[in-house]
């Protein structure tokens, strides 16, 4: 139970101050800026990373969990309960951002600039980026050690300040599923759920090309 808790307070945290921060830069007539949003999602997930790596391995991220756990590093029982704890957590912090902004027509939600399969694509590519990382710095199924929530907070930062304002960055299906819900933005939802898992999926079999079994030892 105290691995469950620790993915939905991790999540919860990282959608309220990053969907929130969309929001309130937009009601702020942007004093926040598009470099601040970045920057707060990629701090927030770097201090989840440190605070709750040791508990949980802070996934936060349906799509890590999934691919994590197609490595060999996760316990198949374990996936179920990792991603409803995330989804829940998530679903909270939008219920409260939208408590407090309750005319804010997006709520943070994640939707293509462009064409779908353009932010299909995207998404992948980011997603598989992310991931990739996650294998180098992680330790089994754990974000955890001294570099692990700089790097991979800093390339979560790195993606949506350069692919944010054309896909949202998601990289993540909780983190895109809660804003849409609340806001009524689901058209495009599929992306965010299909695209960060299989670009997550990508990364752990370009891991064991690169490595082999020194990269999913489970396997």
């Amino acid at each position: 139970m105290q691995r469950y808790l620790s993915e939905l307070i991790g999540t919860f945290t990282m959608v309220f101050c990053g969907a929130g921060a969309i929001i309130m830069n937009d009601v702020s007539g942007g004093m926040v800026t598009h470099v601040g949003v970045a920057l707060t999602f990629g701090l927030i997930v770097m201090a989840m990373i440190y605070s709750l790596g040791d508990l949980s391995g802070a996934h936060i991220n349906p799509a890590v969990t999934v691919a994590f756990w197609a490595a060999g590093r996760f316990q198949k029982k374990e996936v179920i309960p990792y991603i409803i704890a995330q989804i829940t957590g998530a679903l909270i912090a939008s219920s409260l951002l939208y408590l407090l902004f309750p005319t804010h027509e997006t709520q943070g939600a994640t939707i293509p600039s462009d064409t779908a399969i353009q932010s299909f694509v995207l998404e992948i590519i980011l997603t598989f980026i992310l991931m990739f990382v996650i294998m180098k710095v992680s330790t089994g199924s754990k974000e955890t050690g001294t570099m692990a929530g700089i790097a991979i907070g800093g390339v979560v930062a790195l993606e949506a300040l350069f692919a944010g304002p054309i896909t949202g960055a998601s990289m993540n299906p909780a983190r895109s599923i809660a804003p849409a819900l609340f806001s009524g933005h689901t058209e495009h939802l599929w992306i965010y759920i299909a695209a960060p898992i299989l670009g997550a999926l990508l990364a752990i079999l370009a891991c064991k090309l690169i490595k082999g079994k020194t990269c999913c030892p489970g396997c």
